[in-house]
């Protein structure tokens, strides 16, 4: 369709679960490179304090991108959503509401950055040293709020059309630039702290600009969207209550994992270290786990957007059983394996031991979280956020709920709540699907 940028409609198959699966998952695992290079480069330069400040201003940075994650995900939904419906003005308008809410929301970052810096320092506690590698790092880099932002849009509008390929390679792009150039500026022009931020910045730049122009060439340039069409008022209240309902469905999951953290905290250092390693052993299976939850964004949104259940079934389907056929083998895996791994990953005995003592409980993840991470991606390309939203707060009290009622048990209740809690996500979500399917392909 000219003006349209999605891929030809066919049957949902193995192969297009894949497709999206597979380069979703990489560009979700060059991520962690980032912050490896970075405080690998840092601390090159033999200073404790600039690598904690480089370190510590990655998590906040990461902490104030994460809320705007529905600039990605809502994006994933509209964007499949117009899609199923062969509507290539609307593919046009989607990219430009979501491009213009994300450098509102960066404009915003950047001008409220000072109250932000001062509360992200107080949260952070850095002793003076590390403090100040802190503000040099943070004041360079939220300049680059708004085209990091707008790179989560750019990403979710790619992958709504169906073109993870070309979402892969942005991320990747972004990375890799990021990674020379963070390098180049603090080893070769010994720019330090404040060459690692300027690294990070000059890369979202990049990448922006490339995907602005990847969008131009797969619209062939037919760029103009009526601005009636751009500030319907119809669908700006769906993009923003898509959206709200996603950030506070982000928020909530925050906040459990908070929680876990916390409590692992209050049981001690070794307690608190070695949950630390066991969720680092097993957060490679979330990332094939956010992968599938993709391809269910896309696929289920573009049979939504076209009414077609069938579709829609077949695809849910596969999602599961793809995300199952790999769950299982991760546990087993991961029961082997892992006090191997555990004892690469740290040299106290202290600590290795009691991670041990509790793989049986990590392990399990993957297979609980299956559902809760692949409904997710249903729901948000079926644009249910506001069931979605609901059913994560149902599942963080039944979560508080069963901590509370496992107290006795320790760290090992509390691992059995944190599973508790993704096996109610996909349960309820499970629960609620059927009238939330009669509903959509009843209003085609």
């Amino acid at each position: 369709m000219s003006g349209s940028a999605s891929l030809p409609a066919g049957p949902v198959t193995h192969r297009s679960v894949l497709a999206i699966a597979a380069p979703m998952t990489l560009a979700h695992l060059t991520t962690p490179l980032l912050g490896l290079v970075a405080t690998t480069v840092v601390g090159r330069l033999g200073d404790a304090a600039a690598l904690g400040g480089v370190a510590l201003g990655a998590v906040v940075f990461d902490f104030l991108f994460w809320g705007f994650g529905f600039l990605r995900m809502g994006t994933v939904g509209l964007a499949a959503q117009a899609m199923g419906r062969g509507d290539a003005l609307e593919q046009r308008a989607v990219l430009a509401r979501a491009l213009l809410l994300a450098f509102a929301c960066g404009g915003a970052m950047v001008l409220l950055q000072w109250p932000i810096g001062r509360l992200a320092r107080h949260l952070a506690g850095a002793s003076p040293a590390a403090d100040a590698a802190l503000a040099t790092y943070y004041g360079v880099r939220i300049w680059a709020a708004p085209v990091s932002l707008a790179n989560y849009a750019l990403l979710g509008w790619f992958t709504g059309l169906g073109r993870t390929g070309h979402a892969l390679a942005l991320q990747a792009g972004i990375n890799g630039i990021n990674i020379a150039l963070c390098v180049l500026f603090v080893l070769g022009l010994d720019r330090g702290v404040e060459g690692a931020a300027e690294a990070a910045l000059w890369a979202e730049a990049a990448g922006t600009l490339a995907g602005l122009l990847l969008c131009a060439r797969l619209l062939g340039f037919r760029l103009e969207v009526p601005r009636a069409v751009v500030t319907d008022r119809a669908r700006l209240m769906e993009m923003f209550a898509l959206n709200r309902d996603i950030m506070i469905r982000t928020a909530a999951l925050l906040a459990a994992f908070a929680f876990f953290a916390a409590q692992g905290a209050r049981a001690g250092d070794v307690t608190l270290a070695a949950n630390a390693l066991l969720n680092t052993m097993v957060l490679l299976s979330v990332y094939f786990l956010d992968g599938f939850a993709t391809a269910a964004e896309q696929l289920c949104g573009a049979a939504s957007g076209a009414r077609d259940r069938t579709a829609f079934s077949t695809a849910l389907r596969l999602v599961l059983g793809w995300g199952y056929g790999f769950a299982v083998p991760a546990v087993a895996f991961f029961l082997l394996a892992g006090p191997t791994i555990l004892g690469l990953m740290s040299t106290n005995g202290e600590v290795v031991a009691e991670a041990v003592r509790y793989l049986p409980f990590a392990a399990l993840l993957p297979l609980f979280g299956v559902a809760a991470y692949a409904y997710d991606g249903v729901y948000v390309g079926a644009l249910w956020s506001r069931d979605m939203r609901n059913l994560m707060l149902a599942a963080l009290a039944f979560y508080l709920a069963t901590w509370w009622a496992l107290r006795p048990f320790g760290n090992a209740g509390l691992w059995s709540a944190l599973l508790l809690f993704l096996a109610a996500r996909g349960v309820l979500q499970a629960w609620r699907l059927p009238a939330l399917v009669r509903r959509t392909f009843a209003e085609g």
